[in-house]
Parts: C-alpha cells; structure tokens; sequence
C-alpha cells in the first residue's frame, strides 16, 4: 500500500465539525466517526495538510433545492453578507480552536507549509467557498486576509454580487449565466494583489473566461474533474483545461462520485479505475505539473474503495499500479500544490 503523503485541495470537515458544538475541535483532534477527515485518520492516510473550507451558510440554512430544481438547473437563493459572515466566523473560530491543540498550524504561505509538514503538523490553508461574506468596498476581504484568508472560491452553486455558479444538473454544460460582475472583476484584482489564490471551482464558464482575462495569477480549480468525461457543469471543458495550462495552472481531482461517473449517478460501488481515468485525462491536458488532489471530503458521496481520507492511499496506489511511478504520484499528491501555493499566494 502506498505510504506517499498527501496535500488536499478541499475539504468541507469544518462545516461538519460545526454541528458537534464544544466538542468539535476535541472530536477532530481525538478521532471523529461523524466525519470524513480527523487528525487519527488523517495521519494513518498520509494526510499532511489541505484547503480547510468555509462554506457561507451550513447548506441546511440556505434554501434547499427539491430533486426536479435541481435536475432542472435552478440555483439555491442568494445569500446575504451577515449571514455568511456569521457563518464564516464560527468556523473560522474553530479552525483556530484546532490550530490551539497544537496538531495544526493555519498557513500563510507556503513556506509556512513546508514548516508545518516537517514539523508534523496539519498544514491547513484558510479558504472560503463562495464569496458572499465580502463586502462591495471589499473592507471584509482585507480583515479576512489580515486573518488568514489566503484561497477564496468566487461561487459556491449560485449567484452572488461577484459571479455565478454552475446548478447542479446533469448532464449540462457550465456555459450558463453571465460573467463576472464589475465587483467581481475588482475583488480579482485586489485578491492577486494580497495573495489570495481565486477557486474557479463552482463558477460558470463565462466567469472563469473573466477571471482569466483579469487575474495575474495561475489559474486553479481545486476540485473538479473532466467534462468530456462525465457531464456535470461542475466539470471542466477542454478549453478551460487548455487555459489553466497555460496560465501553469492546477486541477485537484474531486472524488465526489456524481462528477465522476459518466451516468452522473450518486453511487458508492464506484471503481477508483473511473478516478484514474480522469487523472490520466487531466495529466493528457494539463501535463504532469497541473494536476493534483481536491477531495471534497465531508461535502459529498465518496467512493466505497475510499470511503475517507484513511483510504486515500488506496488512489495513490491505483495510480501507482496505472503505471504512473512514484515520482509522479508524489507530485500529484504533494509537490504540485506546494507549487502553485508559492507562485499564487507566495
């Protein structure tokens, strides 16, 4: 079994942990069944650090869709900004509780990163999934940086001030809606300028060509998958893949089944030989220095084979049985986001 460490490009334990009250950082620290990642699990997977995601709100306060909004291509609602920055408050509060136990260490470059793996800590990147906890004057953006911001998602699966996301329909294309508004455009600028790596993960397409012909920056999703190979709006084009290469970008491969079968069904007795088949489709696009992991762990349906992050060594080593060798598996697992970590935000 494979023994390569590995770097996450998102998880959603955060908001999980949420709902465990003033126990959580204990049950992250000492062992969790409600969640897909705790310290315990993570170290026995190989599990070094990751995009420790804040979601505005918890999903189960923000408007649920019904099955046939969904397979229609309706967008949850709008969200407010005190809400979400509520929201982004008790997490962020959390995180730093865990960072307190002294097992993790919230990062704020990538130096940081390699300290905090060396040392044996969990190396986590502050990030937040959906930008509706910033303010227009972008004030919120600089107190969030000042904090420990350093990757922001412009979308979740809907619209806000900045941008549009994808609907979580299948199959469809991500060609919907229109780009970036003006304060989008502007909250990308004022993100290459702090540091702040821009998620292109969940935007739509006419957003992603307008964070490409604004941001300065490498182009990342953190975690998507092929569209040409399973045709979820989620997934990446071919021309959105050939744009991230360009820009020397990255892709972290999701493991949520419904982004990664080719019916778009939730379901578990999914093979990791369908995972494989998308890295090898994302390494063809992106070549070996683009791609990477992006779990979405604790945020959807996983793979039985990998079921939580203790299983992750098992990809690794379906990768390694592909033929890739272990160099390469190390870059995809690790060495490709210390990478980008260091050429986005510094």
């Amino acid at each position: 079994m494979s023994a390569i460490p590995f770097f996450d490009g998102h998880n959603d334990t955060l908001l999980r942990l949420l709902d465990q009250g003033d126990d959580a950082a204990t049950a992250f620290v000492e062992g969790n069944a409600k969640t897909d990642i705790d310290l315990p699990r993570a170290r026995e997977g190989g599990m070094v650090g990751g995009f420790f995601a804040m979601f505005p709100p918890p999903l189960k306060s923000s408007g649920t869709l019904t099955a046939t909004e969904r397979n229609e291509g309706k967008l949850p609602a709008e969200l407010e900004f005190e809400p979400a920055m509520r929201s982004i408050n008790s997490m962020a509060r959390l995180l730093y509780k865990i960072e307190q136990s002294g097992v993790l260490r919230v990062c704020r470059n990538a130096g940081s990163l390699r300290e905090a793996i060396a040392a044996g800590e969990m190396a986590a990147l502050f990030h937040i999934e959906g930008a509706e906890p910033i303010d227009l004057k972008l004030d919120s953006l600089h107190v969030l940086h000042a904090a420990g911001l350093r990757s922001l998602g412009l979308t979740w699966s809907r619209a806000n001030a900045f941008g549009t996301g994808v609907p979580f329909k299948f199959p469809a294309d991500p060609d919907i809606g229109p780009g970036l508004t003006d304060a989008g455009k502007a909250l990308v600028r004022e993100c290459n300028a702090l540091g702040v790596l821009i998620d292109l993960s969940h935007l739509n397409a006419a957003g992603f060509r307008d964070v490409a012909a604004t941001s300065q920056k490498p182009l990342v999703a953190t975690h998507s998958n092929v569209h040409a190979l399973c045709a979820h709006p989620r997934n990446l084009l071919d021309w959105q893949l050939a744009a991230i290469r360009e820009t020397k970008g990255v892709v972290g491969l999701n493991y949520a089944v419904g982004f990664l079968r080719e019916d778009g069904q939730f379901r578990a007795d999914t093979e990791l030989e369908v995972l494989v088949r998308h890295v090898d489709a994302l390494l063809e696009a992106l070549g070996e220095d683009g791609v990477a992991l992006g779990s979405d762990f604790d945020g959807a349906m996983m793979p039985r084979p990998i079921k939580d992050v203790a299983g992750v060594p098992n990809l690794l080593q379906a990768m390694l049985d592909k033929g890739y060798g272990e160099p390469l598996v190390r870059k995809i697992a690790l060495d490709n986001w210390l990478s980008v970590v260091e050429r986005t935000i510094g």
